[in-house]
């Protein structure tokens, strides 16, 4: 460590303990995390100020409440109790329970903390509107469970539905992704749980296991050489257990689909992590590959997790080790569907045609070009923006982080994962196929960038300001999905 290096750590260490000379240092930094905070809420104001003018005038970005598909409507339901109980709990509690609960306690803590808050937000629309009928509208799965009783024969049959011409066309949502998407809430109704309410229970407590992914990940690649536990990996998944819980992406979260394909991109990535990082890299690397091709087989835009997937293998001291099983378990699930007729490049070409025969077709990307990172920024919070501005000043020089925070290289290794998780999102947004509802479509990158909290002191100030976005966007908004 050199002079300069020695100097700002005694700084930061001083800060620590309050004395003077190095509080200035502090608050340059807080005054910068807010700078960044503040350029996010004009970004959103802005999206909000001209596309309602654009809705006003032409109708061409078909949402009500630009840049949010969702219409003004305070209301009240029984998650207005529930919500606020589980935000201050997870805020006041969080921080100190993730420190010192065992890693795989934590983990259990993390998904039923994360399904409490989820349900909650759910709850603020009502049973019935929030989570029961969320999944049986005209857009979504269920309405066409009733096509598959010969699953095979609806296979093969798939892609003849897909473009608005042809006869009995798919609703949107079906249309809109792989045939995986709809087995899975067919599957549902065959052993038993069949309606919406079922299927909005799948999507919320599976959904919640996607943080438990995260930290598994986080773990694992920024632990360096050796095991990871207690390692400066370890203390940064702790330090972004509670932003992981307490998101305000968790209004989307509950009752949509895309929650649930968030988690299964999230194991993947996570047995992945394990892969190349030399824990069971040959079953860590073929499960990886099944889930792979499972989310491939649930969503075509999901093929961009193969993005963090790369920051994943460039983080791993085994990068290749694992590779061939990795690609024999990603074969599987195309080829099993494959086999069934259901042809994934022959159908992706259709659902673009199909994209730009609807709302696709008429909103305007000179908007949502930019408009979607509004969407994200309500998506992850305020939080989640400082710490990405600490993520990028640690990618570009060696800044100590807060007291308790790992320093240089851990700290760095997260960066490199937040920035393939603004890669993918930024090549999706480049595409034009994300224009508009990608506070839902994007559920499963935006996620990873809820661990930029681990970069962040003072944890329950922002975990408040997340809680309270959160609330606000269920109160007095009624969102679409």
């Amino acid at each position: 460590m050199n002079h300069d290096e020695r100097l700002t750590s005694a700084r930061a260490e001083a800060a620590e303990d309050g004395r003077g000379p190095s509080v200035p240092l502090v608050n340059r930094e807080l005054r910068r995390d807010l700078a960044a905070v503040l350029a996010a809420a004009l970004l959103v104001t802005a999206a909000v100020l001209v596309g309602t003018a654009i809705e006003r005038a032409d109708g061409s970005l078909h949402v009500n409440w630009p840049p949010l598909y969702a219409r003004w409507l305070p209301h009240l339901g029984p998650g207005t109790v529930l919500a606020p109980v589980v935000g201050v709990l997870v805020t006041a509690y969080g921080p100190p329970v993730a420190a010192r609960l065992p890693w795989r306690a934590l983990l259990l803590a993390v998904w039923g903390a994360g399904t409490a808050w989820t349900f909650s937000l759910a709850l603020v629309d009502g049973w019935q509107r929030g989570v029961a009928l969320r999944l049986t509208t005209r857009y979504e799965y269920l309405q066409v469970i009733d096509r598959f009783d010969d699953i095979p024969g609806a296979l093969r049959d798939f892609t003849e539905h897909i473009l608005l011409g042809s006869p009995d066309h798919w609703p949107p949502h079906v249309a809109g992704h792989p045939p995986g998407a709809t087995l899975t809430f067919v599957l549902l109704d065959r052993i038993g749980l069949g309606g919406g309410a079922w299927a909005g229970v799948w999507c919320v407590v599976v959904g919640a296991t996607a943080p438990m992914a995260v930290l598994v990940t986080v773990r694992a690649l920024c632990a360096g050489a050796g095991r990871a536990e207690g390692t400066p990996g370890e203390t940064l998944a702790r330090r972004a257990a509670p932003f992981l819980v307490l998101a305000p992406a968790a209004v989307w979260m509950g009752t949509s689909a895309d929650g649930y394909f968030a988690a299964v991109a999230a194991w993947t990535l996570a047995l992945l992590a394990l892969a190349v990082t030399g824990r069971r890299p040959r079953t860590a690397g073929l499960c990886a590959g099944l889930l792979f091709g499972l989310t491939c087989g649930l969503s075509y835009g999901l093929t961009l997790i193969a993005v963090i997937a790369g920051a994943v293998l460039l983080l791993g001291s085994q990068r290749l080790r694992p590779l061939p099983y990795v690609l024999v378990g990603a074969s599987v699930v195309p080829l099993a569907l494959a086999l069934a007729g259901f042809y994934w490049w022959e159908a992706y070409p259709l659902l673009v045609e199909r994209y730009y025969q609807g709302a696709g077709g008429i909103r305007p990307y000179g908007y949502w070009v930019w408009a979607n990172a509004a969407c994200t920024v309500l998506m992850v919070g305020p939080a989640t923006v400082a710490g990405l501005r600490r993520a990028g000043t640690a990618l570009v020089r060696a800044v100590p982080g807060p007291p308790g925070v790992p320093d240089a290289a851990p700290r760095t290794r997260l960066a490199v994962l937040l920035l393939g998780t603004l890669l993918a999102l930024l090549a999706a947004d480049l595409s034009g196929m994300s224009k508009a509802e990608t506070e839902r479509i994007w559920l499963p990158f935006a996620l990873w960038l809820l661990a930029a909290g681990a970069f962040l002191p003072r944890p329950r100030a922002w975990l408040a300001a997340q809680a309270v976005l959160a609330l606000l966007l269920n109160h007095l908004l009624l969102t679409g999905w």
